[in-house]
């Protein structure tokens, strides 16, 4: 019985030490500091060709990581982590040719300009533009679902890369 309760005992014991230090830690290796809420400022469609609703989704994509991957609260307003900016660039371009001289694929590029601002440490404060882009066969139309498909990609590796430079200490 003795060696059954040692290791619980071992645990317990841990867990409430580890209750008493003031430790920020994430799986994700997110370093929030002492912040305790995070905003995102609705990111404004700049770009000289604009999608409607892409710069919604955007924010509620950075939104969704953020929460996802920490245990930070989100504010609307007067958060210790502000992530701000708009969409600078939205194209598509041709990316080869087939002997026709016509686009045999295609490129989607988007770039996204943030603003990170850590009200704690504005050592930490950062203005980068992040971009990406998906490549598709140059007969096909990107529309409907296809582009909704194509911009959840290019999202998804953008606010990983504005979450890996504004919170990941590695």
């Amino acid at each position: 019985m003795k060696i059954i309760l040692r290791p619980f005992l071992f645990v317990f014991f841990a867990a409430i030490f580890m209750q008493g230090c003031k430790v920020n830690y994430s799986f994700t290796g997110a370093d929030t500091g002492n912040a305790r809420t995070f905003q995102v400022n609705y990111f404004q469609n700049n770009a000289p060709l604009v999608e409607p609703g892409a710069a919604r989704d955007f924010t509620i994509l950075l939104q969704d990581l953020i929460l996802n991957q920490t245990s930070l609260d989100l504010v609307n307003n007067d958060g210790d982590l502000i992530y701000e900016g708009e969409i600078v660039q939205f194209y598509t371009s041709p990316i080869t040719a087939t002997s026709q001289s016509t686009a045999a694929q295609n490129r989607l590029t988007v770039a996204i300009n943030v603003r990170f601002i850590n009200t704690d440490d504005d050592t930490k404060d950062f203005e980068q533009r992040f971009s990406f882009y998906y490549d598709y066969d140059g007969q096909t139309q990107l529309t409907g679902s296809q582009l909704d498909d194509a911009l959840a990609i290019i999202f998804e590796r953008i606010t990983q890369d504005v979450f890996n430079a504004s919170l990941a200490n590695w």
